[in-house]
């Protein structure tokens, strides 16, 4: 809802879905809610800041998201229980016109999310999510404004990267 003394509100920052996520992710309650799957991931859509969409996913020991990017909305997430991992670009990519690209050397990233770290990202993020855990499941909090609008799915070999699909939010089910 619009105030028309103070204008329309500003969409949330990454900075601010960062903070939503890190206090979602302290919610012991809401986080021990999720039912956990052995096999697959499972996800509860949340109420997220601003308009943004919201996900709380139980993640099964060794399971990940594969490379992608969130069609150029920008987020953030935290792990709330066990730890992830995330492999990320750190070159922009063009979003169209292409379907291979040669990666240079130093574009790669690796950061070690335990309970309670995360991180906020830019519109154009690519990058994988890994639980890399024989045993446990991890929980983790996401955000992303403007809500996201398609995903792009890429294979990657060595450093080439090749983009293999664009997922639509009615295609997720």
């Amino acid at each position: 809802m619009t105030d028309p003394a103070s204008g329309p509100a500003a969409p949330p920052s990454a900075t601010e879905l960062l903070d939503f996520a890190r206090r979602t992710a302290a919610d012991a309650e809401l986080v021990a809610s999720l039912p956990l799957d052995p096999e697959g991931r499972t996800w509860l859509r949340l109420d997220g800041p601003g308009g943004s969409e919201a996900w709380l996913i139980g993640w099964p020991p060794g399971t990940g998201t594969g490379w992608h990017d969130h069609g150029g909305s920008h987020g953030a997430f935290v792990a709330a229980a066990g730890e992830l991992n995330e492999q990320s670009l750190t070159a922009r990519l063009p979003t169209e016109g292409w379907k291979t690209l040669e990666l240079a050397d130093d574009v790669d990233r690796e950061r070690r999310l335990p309970a309670g770290q995360g991180r906020a990202f830019g519109p154009h993020h690519v990058h994988e999510v890994i639980n890399p855990s024989d045993t446990e499941h991890a929980v983790s909090v996401h955000a992303y404004y403007p809500p996201l609008p398609l995903m792009r799915r890429y294979s990657r070999t060595g450093h080439t990267l090749r983009l293999e699909q664009v997922e639509r939010p009615e295609e997720w089910g």
